[in-house]
């Protein structure tokens, strides 16, 4: 079991009476359970208007998201089919943080269309925006600090990446002469953004970007004479996916964020609002993928086939990332063996873990991959022609509902032009 985020196997079972697998399934109370810890934190420390703006892109089901923007969370969007998203649960304004790159203008129109806060990624898209769409009532631009960030910082190696190798952000002449264009326009609103760390669960890095950025805000101020409305300070707090590993400090953090907002006396230009743009840690442990054994290979090494695949989630594959895996129903009297659990898929890296300690495995055994309700079912793909799998939602009074189906044959044709009406 989980030591981190057991899920309880009666959950797993009401869900398997009614559907096959593989699905993913995601629970309500824990979503609520992850919203409220981080709320709660910075309320306690007397955050400033804080509010979170969760990352569409971690789990873009429109369910899952009425739940969070009931709970009071903005949306983050960075596509037109986000933004959509937006638009169909009746979120518009500044209750959306469009945040993009390499833009497209059909994505910044409907953005303006919503009303939505306009993160600008670089400053040529300023002119672009200005020409051809309009003045957004609400700007923002994302700063990108370069070396600096990273040579100031022990723990380098659990950021992004070096911010100069980034696509993201923009320096901060960049960012002085972005919002002096902005505010010539005639702007009237604005904010200042940054997103530097990923899946980070050091509480005092997230102090560090806060302490940049509230400083940041403070000098732009008084160079431009902008006032900003709120400082984003982007999201990356990391969740333990494997038993044992680091918890981030949610009240560390929270009273670092009301010191450094203190410290750059912030209230004396226009007490801006601290938001964030935090998905994962939000969803990531309120979702399980669950899979049934289908095959086992013995050969140089024992290979547990099942009927979920990278195409269901891709972060083991493509990152190598850690999922924890426990059997619905482990008594613990099986014996443990490494083996390699896999899917279908034709490619070798099609594997949920390699050389893991698992108990003695049998076909048509269930197994539950842990903590992947954020950038699991939301990257899927049908290489091979793989079908999507259906989502699954627990309600609080334990009702299991399906709120995606799985796709069929027909959904991955539908596309097609028939091979009659080919030219």
């Amino acid at each position: 079991m989980n030591q981190n985020y057991p899920v309880p196997d009666s959950m797993v079972e009401r869900a398997l009476a009614q559907y096959q697998t593989p699905f993913h399934v995601y629970d309500l109370g824990t979503l609520r359970q992850n919203s409220d810890r981080l709320y709660d934190s910075m309320h306690k420390a007397g955050v400033n208007g804080f509010q979170n703006y969760f990352a569409v892109k971690a789990l873009p089901n429109p369910h899952v998201l009425r739940e969070l923007v009931a709970m009071g969370h903005g949306l983050d969007c960075s596509s037109l089919a986000e933004l959509t998203l937006a638009e169909q649960l009746g979120v518009s304004g500044d209750q959306i943080m469009f945040t993009s790159n390499n833009t497209s203008l059909a994505e910044f129109q409907k953005a303006h269309e919503l009303g939505a806060i306009i993160n600008f990624d670089d400053e040529s898209y300023i002119e672009t925006y200005l020409d051809r769409v309009g003045i957004p009532a609400f700007a923002c631009c994302r700063y990108n600090p370069g070396n600096a960030f990273v040579n100031s910082n022990e723990a380098g190696n659990m950021l992004r990446g070096n911010p100069s190798d980034q696509k993201y952000g923009m320096d901060k002449e960049m960012l002085l002469r972005s919002y002096r264009k902005l505010q010539e326009a005639g702007t009237p609103k604005f904010g200042l953004h940054t997103m530097l760390l990923s899946n980070n669960s050091s509480w005092q890095n997230h102090a560090q970007v806060a302490s940049i950025l509230c400083q940041l805000a403070v000098d732009i101020a008084q160079q431009v004479e902008v006032v900003f409305s709120f400082i984003n300070l982007g999201g990356g707090i990391g969740v333990a996916y494997e038993p044992g590993s680091e918890q981030f400090d949610y009240s560390a953090f929270a009273e670092a964020v009301a010191n450094a907002y203190q410290d750059t006396n912030l209230s004396a230009l226009g007490s801006p609002r601290i938001i964030m743009e935090n998905g994962r840690a939000i969803s990531a442990t309120a979702g399980w993928l669950v899979t049934n054994v289908q095959n086992i290979k013995q050969s140089y090494k024992t290979y547990v086939g099942v009927d979920a695949s990278m195409a269901d989630l891709m972060r083991p594959g493509m990152y190598g990332s850690y999922h924890h895996i426990t059997l619905l129903g482990d008594d613990n009297s099986r014996s443990q063996k490494p083996v390699d659990v896999v899917g279908p898929l034709c490619e070798n890296n099609d594997k949920f873990a390699i050389d893991r300690q698992l108990p003695e495995l049998h076909i048509d055994d269930t197994l539950i991959i842990h903590t992947t309700g954020a950038h699991g079912h939301a990257m899927g793909f049908n290489y091979n022609g793989r079908l999507r799998s259906a989502e699954l939602l627990n309600s609080e009074s334990g009702e299991v509902r399906m709120i995606r189906r799985a796709e069929t044959l027909d959904d991955l044709f539908a596309t097609i032009v028939p091979l009659e009406d080919a030219s």
